[in-house]
């Protein structure tokens, strides 16, 4: 079956698609460029992002937060809102193919950090290898990233950091919007669909959006076409409630559907069927010139696993109640603080006939305080936070035994951040992470599909406990602007599955068991204004990790990303025609150096060549009489169609290199009415 629009890609291939992009990049830099309506090199300074105790400027945080804007999602491409973010530096993914991607936070991800959407935190089985994230990319407006333990506003498993998915902000009284984004990617020849309507009729506030994603298979110049790499999916969401003087009671309900294919190197075809479906309530009560923040929701994920067509082996149920209540006082004498309570209940029930972990039920329960001062120049923040997790295990057959653990951890931090100058900030925070083990690293006994490995657990595994120092600096000015985040990070009793050399079926088997890791590293960005309109970035990143006494082959964490380094050239163009504004043209260079640090037992890892990726980008808003007409993006990743592997991409082992040559186009039509 071909995978492409024949006759859509042979006209990409007759005109160049290299060609038009590079002569589009000349069109854009010789433009004549006049006065610049949007700034899309956002000082990320006077950004407002969530902080310990509530709203704060990134510049008052002492530990680094990524944020990505509306502007940059937008404007630049990605096959799902993991990719999109993962070009940041601190920040990379684990891959299975183009349709499956895990956030991981300087070295750490699966269980070790949380993803935070529609207000509550996402629970979708995010232990396993091939399982993605259940989110449309669409609905989502901005991502804030937290680096480092943020087990003190969020419990456990917030031991790297959080990722926090930020929808539409409510439109204004009188307010009437609607959208329409299309795109097409011609290497999977992905093509996906988003339509929007939103409105604001005196404080009754609702947002509907539906979307659709279809791929074929991925192709590179090493394996050329990668197969059963395909994914579909469709989410529809909506949200309706009451936004007054008192405050606001909002009602999220969406409904999500994935099914990717699983690559093996073998010429079956298994895939996966992802359901999942969320309701969250979410309420916020003005009490004097503070609030009471109220969440609850409920979310059900289902996941199948297809050998073939029509058999269904593995089928995972799980369900999830989440809730979180907080009061945030006002600002008084530059003093602020949090106090709240938050947690989940969580059962998960298995109905295939085929097993990877137990039955379970999980309740867990914390209380925190946070508190802040104002010192001028000068902000200190922290708090302590407690949490228990009780978690039973059912017994079945002679595949898993009976057990059931109580946890508890206690967390907290302490951080401030100083303002030397208009210009030059000091930072630095301490803080201590908790992560409960999870399910599949207590209990689970099966061949876990798309993982090439026989998974045991160890029902005796300790909580994992660690201690964070971050230190930074940052510079800005209107010509140049610099900042360097360095860490540092001892975990304790740090959880790992390694190969045993015992052999079930022809796959081999991974035993959890337990260490002391060392995680050092930072990321370094400056940022020159060499003209008025010419933006030129330069992103370092680095991390080492380490098993602490242990032989060379197992001195190294398995999976930690290659140090990197990313020069994007970002030039903003304004002519005199009243018919485009907000033109923009972009040139990155992704450089990623050699990974020598790698898991070396029984061959678990193996070092990854260096490789450098070149990106061109462009866009610009049609107009007509003011208004925006329509946004036009078009792009090419990985220009000369370099054949790579990254050290985080999961199919590596099986010699199955990542995404060659993509061209990109993206089309934004808004429509908008009204407004008080």
């Amino acid at each position: 079956m071909d995978r492409r629009n024949v006759s859509f890609y042979s006209f990409v291939t007759i005109m160049k698609p290299t060609i038009i992009l590079f002569s589009l990049l000349y069109i854009c830099v010789t433009t004549h460029a006049q006065n610049q309506d949007v700034d899309t090199c956002l000082h990320l300074q006077e950004v407002t992002v969530t902080g310990l105790t509530g709203k704060i400027r990134v510049k008052e945080l002492p530990s680094p937060v990524t944020v990505m804007s509306p502007v940059q999602l937008e404007a630049h491409f990605s096959t799902n809102i993991i990719d999109a973010i993962a070009h940041d530096p601190g920040i990379s993914q684990i891959t299975t193919g183009a349709g499956i991607s895990k956030p991981v936070i300087r070295g750490l991800g699966y269980n070790r950090l949380l993803l935070v959407s529609d207000g509550i935190r996402q629970e979708g089985q995010q232990w396993g290898d091939e399982h993605g994230i259940e989110i449309d990319d669409h609905a989502v407006n901005s991502v804030e990233v937290l680096k480092g333990p943020a087990s003190l506003m969020y419990g456990s498993d917030a031991m790297a950091g959080v990722v926090i998915f930020r929808d539409e902000p409510l439109l204004t009284s009188g307010e009437l919007h609607g959208e329409m984004t299309t795109g097409y990617q011609t290497n999977n020849d992905l093509k996906d669909l988003s339509l929007r309507m939103a409105g604001n009729q005196r404080g009754f506030v609702w947002n509907m959006r539906a979307s659709g994603k279809w791929a074929g298979e991925y192709s590179n110049s090493h394996n050329h076409d990668v197969h059963n790499s395909q994914f579909r999916e469709q989410a529809i969401s909506g949200m309706a409630g009451l936004k007054k003087g008192w405050g606001q009671s909002l009602l999220r309900v969406s409904t999500y559907y994935n099914r990717p294919g699983i690559v093996e190197d073998e010429d079956e075809e298994p895939f996966q069927r992802i359901k999942h479906f969320k309701v969250a309530s979410d309420n916020s009560i003005n009490i004097g010139d503070g609030s009471l923040k109220a969440i609850i929701g409920y979310q059900r994920n289902s996941r199948k696993e297809y050998e073939e067509a029509e058999e269904c082996g593995l089928v995972m149920l799980l369900h999830t109640v989440s809730y979180d209540v907080k009061y945030v006082s006002p600002e008084k004498k530059g003093w602020k603080y949090n106090v709240g309570f938050g947690g989940m209940w969580q059962q998960n029930v298995n109905r295939g006939e085929e097993f990877l972990i137990p039955d379970y039920n999980l309740f867990d329960a914390g209380v925190f305080t946070t508190v802040s001062k104002d010192f001028n120049r000068f902000h200190l923040s922290g708090g302590l936070r407690f949490d228990n997790r009780h978690l039973s295990s059912k017994a079945r057959d002679d595949v898993f035994s009976a057990f059931s653990r109580n946890l508890n951890g206690l967390t907290g931090s302490v951080g401030a951040t100083y303002n030397l100058s208009d210009h030059l900030d000091l930072r630095l925070n301490i803080a201590r992470g908790f992560r409960s083990p999870n399910l599949s690293e207590l209990g689970s006994n099966g061949e876990h599909e798309g993982t090439f490995r026989y998974e045991k657990g160890n029902s005796n595994l300790s909580p994992e406990f660690s201690w964070q120092m971050d230190a930074g600096l940052d510079y800005s000015t209107e010509l140049f602007s610099a900042n360097v985040a360095l860490f540092a990070n001892r975990i304790n009793n740090y959880i790992y599955a390694q190969k045993n050399g015992e052999v079930i079926e022809d796959v081999p088997v991974y035993c959890y068991t337990q260490g002391d890791a060392r995680i050092l590293g930072g990321e370094a960005t400056i940022i020159l204004h060499p003209i008025k309109h010419l933006h030129w970035e330069n992103d370092f990143s680095y991390v080492n990790s380490v098993q602490m006494h242990q032989p060379d082959e197992s001195k190294y964490l398995p999976l930690t990303p290659a140090p990197r380094w990313t020069s994007t050239l970002h030039y903003d163009i304004k002519g005199r025609s009243r018919k485009v504004r907000n033109m923009f043209a972009e040139i990155e260079v992704d450089v990623n150096f050699r990974q020598n640090h790698y898991y070396k037992v029984e061959q678990t890892e193996t070092a990854t060549p260096s490789y450098t990726l070149v990106n061109l980008s462009a866009g610009t808003d049609v107009m007509s009489r003011g208004n925006k007409l329509f946004s036009l993006y078009l792009s090419c990743h990985n220009l000369f169609n370099r054949a790579y592997v990254s050290h985080l991409n999961r199919l590596k082992d099986m010699d199955i290199y990542n995404m060659g040559r993509n061209v990109c186009v993206k089309l934004v039509i808004p429509v908008g009415w009204g407004g008080e």
